[in-house]
């Protein structure tokens, strides 16, 4: 692709998680300026792949359009992923820094489940499906940052993607109840005396408050297995580790007296956020 296409491409993936994901944007502008445009485009792609129960009506559409991601990263659809910037620019980023694909791939078949509107069954379960989703993409970024060489610390970003991700996931809540899409794991509704019926009709009650807080206890226990684990990161790395620095407000947020968990929109100022990442202490 021409170099002019390929710096659309880049520009169209920053502005497109400017837009749609402003905390890994700011936590983006934090990294060396050479290699913000490749996180960029891996952010933008697992953006895309995201939105995508939004943007359908039936499942099928939505297994349809993970298929083409899947035929893009393998190299089956050349001619469309040039024609796609997301795709483009991922494709030279993973070229540039010889990035598995297969992660990638593995992100894709995980997101299936948000096609669907089964329950996630276990902790275990949620713990895989974030690791596939979220630890995928701090792992690629630390290689990213590494200008291609594996930094190492597969740990620790298995650990930060599943704070980070479970963090999302309780923000997301309402709208997730709304659509009958139910994230909190099974076992851990159980524990509560919990169903899922008083999650998708909004009942509730104090066993959910329980399960939501027991679910805050696991994203701040791999957060705290990735502060354990930060000291043998590799100072080329940290970067990617940055948007960390957003796990514990929000989940104070989620603890203030007046949270409700189907009516409360968990936001922290951006001005707070901004602040957070620039100290980058998580």
């Amino acid at each position: 692709m021409a170099a002019d296409n390929l710096d659309f491409a880049y520009a169209h993936c920053e502005a497109l998680l400017k837009e749609g994901d402003p905390d890994r944007y700011w936590a983006t502008l934090f990294a060396p300026a050479d290699k913000r445009r490749h996180l960029f485009a891996l952010y933008a792609f697992s953006f895309e792949i995201a939105r995508v129960r939004d943007s359908i009506s039936e499942a099928l559409v939505g297994e349809m359009r993970l298929q083409w991601w899947r035929d893009a990263l393998q190299g089956e659809a050349r001619g469309e992923v040039r024609a796609n910037p997301v795709a483009a620019a991922l494709d030279d980023t993973l070229v540039a820094f010889r990035l598995p694909r297969q992660a990638l791939v593995n992100l894709i078949d995980a997101r299936i489940f948000d096609l669907y509107e089964d329950p996630m069954p276990s902790l275990n379960d949620l713990e895989g499906y974030c690791g596939e989703t979220s630890s995928s993409l701090f792992r690629l970024a630390s290689i990213i940052l590494a200008g291609g060489a594996d930094p190492g610390q597969a740990d620790a970003a298995g650990h930060a993607g599943v704070a980070y991700a479970v963090t999302g996931l309780l923000r997301a809540f309402p709208w997730h109840a709304r659509r009958q899409q139910l994230y909190i794991p099974i076992d851990l509704l159980n524990r509560h005396g919990v169903v899922r019926d008083d999650i998708v009709t909004g009942r509730g009650g104090p066993g959910l408050r329980y399960a939501l807080g027991d679910l805050r206890a696991v994203a701040r226990r791999h957060l705290a297995q990735v502060r354990t684990l930060s000291p043998a990161i590799p100072q080329a790395a940290l970067p990617a580790f940055r948007p960390l620095a957003l796990v514990e407000p929000y989940l104070r947020a989620m603890e203030a007296p007046d949270y409700e968990p189907f009516q409360t929109v968990v936001e922290v100022p951006a001005w707070r956020r901004v602040w957070a990442l620039w100290r980058g202490v998580f």
